[in-house]
């Protein structure tokens, strides 16, 4: 889903607010004791053909546990937004590190009712199929992970989405095909997939985290991996596993004004998975089943989806006066029902340039405004990086 701002007036002020008149004399930046929350709201307003205008309100709130400055700063992301064709959604996403990064914490609650896209399954799959769906999705996601060692976590994570009805509009986008998500030729999707839907999944994570700051890091490296066990024995609808691999580094080319980020994402699935668990090109909405990640700006949301999902994106990030930064960014990805379907011919590309404005510079918080290219280009508004 893509989030193109009419009005963003008012948010410099805000920033300047939330970071108060000035230090005192003699104090800097880095010798300011740390100031254990800061809350920062934003309006959200956006227009898109699938929904119409758009309205509402976010926040992050940031900071960190005690007076310990070696905890990285811990974050809370809430938006709640509505729609002139009556989407909406509700949204509350937090990362936290315990004093000391004892323990490390990330999930998601998240309620949408929307509209969305539908192509079908695969990676071949045509503009002509697009056909408009509407649900309403639960999602809630946490993950719990102990320090084993420096930087080092391990833990559990458990995951439901509930997917309940399902409204194919009567014809696709064309105004004259039938609907694609009901279409007969679209072999792949069953009876059963059209209907209500719980999933629920839990398994082991294990991951190494040495990034200076989780939101916007300038140097470091991330390696996330994951198991999740979906089953019917703790009520998911079907059995299959999926297997996750989030593999980010960061690091400045000749001084810290200039940051290349670079992330490799694999998602993989055995078993019986319905086409919304699939993997999938375009992903956007954020949430926590990426780790946060924007993936593949440039690509509808679930573009292409399939059972087995690579894809590699860069970024250069560029600091250019005052709180402004600019940046370039691109990637590479493919979808197919198995890893060796993948092809060079079958690589999907996307890029594109952005804007940051940084509200809070302790902790890096930025409102990123991108425009991307690919297979639909578009505007993206949101706070903090993409990855």
């Amino acid at each position: 889903m893509r989030f193109f701002p009419l009005l963003l007036a008012g948010l410099v002020g805000t920033a300047l607010v939330s970071q108060g008149q000035g230090l005192p004399a003699g104090q800097t930046e880095s010798s300011k004791p740390p100031k254990k929350i800061t809350i920062l709201p934003v309006p959200v307003i956006f227009y898109q053909q699938e929904t119409g205008a758009g309205y509402g309100l976010g926040g992050l709130l940031s900071g960190r546990f005690g007076q310990d400055t070696l905890t990285r700063a811990s974050n809370a992301r809430a938006q709640a937004w509505f729609t002139q064709k009556h989407q909406s959604l509700f949204q509350f996403v937090h990362t936290i590190y315990s004093p000391g990064e004892q323990y490390y914490l990330n999930g998601e609650i998240s309620y949408y009712k929307n509209l969305l896209y539908y192509y079908g399954i695969g990676n071949d799959t045509k503009k002509e199929n697009e056909s408009g769906l509407s649900n309403n999705l639960l999602i809630i996601n946490q993950r719990v992970q102990k320090s084993i060692a420096p930087k080092l976590f391990a833990g559990l994570m458990y995951r439901f989405t509930r997917t309940t009805d399902n409204t194919p509009e009567q014809y696709a986008t064309d105004g004259h095909s039938p609907n694609y998500f009901l279409s007969s030729d679209n072999g792949r999707l069953d009876q059963r997939q059209r209907q209500n839907t719980s999933i629920s999944g839990v398994g082991p994570v294990i991951t190494f985290d040495d990034r200076d700051v989780a939101l916007a890091a300038f140097k470091g490296n991330l390696l996330d991996m994951s198991i999740m066990f979906n089953g019917k024995g703790i009520g998911s609808d079907y059995n299959f596993v999926r297997y996750q691999v989030d593999a980010r580094h960061f690091q400045p080319i000749f001084s810290s004004k200039t940051i290349l980020a670079l992330q490799f994402l694999g998602q993989f699935h055995s078993g019986d998975v319905p086409f919304r668990e699939l993997a999938g090109l375009g992903a956007n909405l954020g949430g926590t089943l990426y780790n946060n990640a924007n993936l593949d700006r440039g690509i509808y949301e679930q573009r292409f989806r399939d059972r087995q999902m690579m894809t590699f994106q860069a970024e250069l990030r560029q600091h250019l006066f005052w709180r402004i930064d600019g940046a370039a960014f691109g990637s590479v990805g493919q979808v197919g029902y198995n890893i060796t379907d993948f092809t060079v011919d079958g690589i999907k590309p996307a890029g594109g340039l952005g804007a940051r404005f940084n509200f809070i510079r302790r902790d890096r918080v930025n409102l990123r405004f991108d425009y991307a290219w690919g297979s639909a280009p578009g505007f993206y508004f949101a706070i903090g990086e993409a990855f």
